[in-house]
C-alpha cells in the first residue's frame, strides 16, 4: 500500500519521520505528475508492481516546483528512506549536492546525467533515439501525406535525442518525407501543457502531417486527443499509451522506466551504486508497443521492418545517431 507524502513544513517532516520506521524505498516524480500517462505514470506503475508482488510500501511526492527538489531528497533520506528513487534528468543536480551530505542513503536517478557518480549514486539512461527509430519507421509506412510530426516537451536535449532518431527512422523509410518537428516550451511547464500540445498538433497537421509522434509527457495527451479528434494517426511515448485511443495510435515508443524502478526497489539497500546503467533495444530498455488497440493497424510488412531494423541496431549493422554525438541531427531541424 502506498504512503503518498506532500513534503510541506513540520507537518510533512512527522510524516515522513513516521512513515519510515522501517527502511523503504522513496520515489521522487518529476514535474508534470505522476498521473501524466507518460514517463511519472510508468515510474508509479514500476512502484506498484513491486508493492503488489513484494507487499511492502513506499514512500512518494510529486513536487509543485523545482525548488521541491533539494527538500525532497533531504526529507526522506533524514526519514531513512533507503534507496531514494528520482525521476528526471532536472534533479540530477540536486542529488550531486544531496548525497554526499547521507554517505548511507542510496539515491537513484532516472534519465539525468552526472560528469561524475558519487559512490552512492545510481544513474540510469535509455536508447531513446533506438526505439525513436523504429516508430519513425512505422509512421513513415503508416503515412499517405508524406508528412509526419514530432511535438516535444521542454526543449532540452534529451528530448531533442527523441525527436533525432525518430527522424532518421523516417529517412531511412523514404527520405523524401518532410518531418516537421516542434517544441511545447523552455521550462518545465511544458511536460503538462496537453492545450499547447493539442495547437500544436493543429498546426502540423494544417502543414499535411498525418503521424505525429509525441514526446512530451501529460503535454501529448493532448496531442494524441487531438490527433484521434482530427482522423490521423499519432504515436505515443514512454509508458503504453495505445489504449487511450484505440485504433488511432499507430504505436507506442515505450521507455521501461517501470522496470528501472520495480528493479531499484527491489534491489533495495543492495543496489550497487557509483555506476551509469544504459538501457537500449539489446537490453529491452525501449521498445515499440503491440496490443489489440492497435493491430489494425500495424501490417505485417512494418513489423517485419521493425523486427529487422531491430536486430540490425543491436549488431551494429544500423548505427542510429545519437543527438548527443554532436548537439545536431542530421534528419530534422528543431
Amino acid at each position: 500500500m502506498t504512503l503518498m507524502t506532500k513534503l510541506y513544513g513540520a507537518a510533512a517532516a512527522l510524516a515522513l519521520t513516521a512513515g519510515a520506521a522501517v527502511a523503504e524505498p522513496a520515489l521522487i516524480y518529476d514535474l508534470g505528475g505522476k498521473f501524466d500517462k507518460s514517463f511519472n505514470e510508468a515510474a508509479f506503475n514500476g512502484a506498484e508492481r513491486w508493492a503488489e508482488e513484494t507487499g511492502g510500501s513506499y514512500l512518494e511526492i510529486e513536487i509543485q516546483s523545482e525548488a521541491q527538489r533539494e527538500q525532497a531528497l533531504r526529507r526522506f533520506a533524514e526519514a531513512g528512506a533507503n534507496p531514494v528513487i528520482t525521476t528526471g534528468f532536472a534533479i540530477a543536480s540536486s542529488i550531486e549536492e544531496v548525497a554526499p551530505d547521507y554517505p548511507d542513503t542510496k539515491f537513484v536517478n532516472i534519465d539525468g546525467f552526472l560528469p561524475e557518480i558519487p559512490e552512492n549514486v545510481q544513474m540510469i539512461s535509455f536508447q531513446e533515439h533506438q526505439g525513436s527509430y523504429l516508430v519513425g519507421m512505422m509512421a513513415a509506412m503508416a503515412s499517405e501525406s508524406g508528412t509526419v510530426g514530432f511535438i516535444g516537451g521542454m526543449d532540452v536535449p534529451l528530448i531533442r535525442h527523441f525527436g533525432c532518431g525518430y527522424a532518421q527512422g523516417v529517412k531511412a523509410v523514404n527520405p523524401d518525407i518532410e518531418v516537421i518537428a516542434n517544441m511545447t516550451g523552455t521550462t518545465p511547464a511544458a511536460w503538462n501543457d496537453p492545450v499547447k500540445g493539442s495547437e500544436l498538433a493543429k498546426a502540423q497537421i494544417s502543414q499535411g502531417a498525418d503521424v505525429i509522434y509525441a514526446a512530451a509527457g501529460g503535454t501529448g495527451v493532448g496531442v494524441l486527443q487531438t490527433a484521434a479528434d482530427e482522423d490521423i494517426l499519432s504515436i505515443g511515448v514512454d509508458s503504453n499509451q495505445n489504449h487511450l485511443h484505440p485504433g488511432k495510435v499507430l504505436t507506442s515508443m515505450l521507455k521501461r522506466v517501470d522496470v528501472a524502478v520495480y528493479d531499484s526497489m527491489t534491489a533495495g539497500t543492495d543496489l550497487e551504486t557509483g555506476i551509469g546503467i544504459t538501457l537500449g533495444l539489446e537490453e529491452d530498455g525501449v521498445g515499440v508497443a503491440m496490443d489489440e488497440n492497435n493491430e489494425g493497424l500495424v501490417t505485417e510488412e512494418m513489423m517485419a521492418a521493425v523486427q529487422e531494423a531491430r536486430q540490425k541496431i543491436i549488431d551494429g549493422e544500423i548505427e542510429v545517431v545519437s543527438y548527443y554525438a554532436n548537439d545536431s541531427c542530421p534528419a530534422v531541424n528543431f
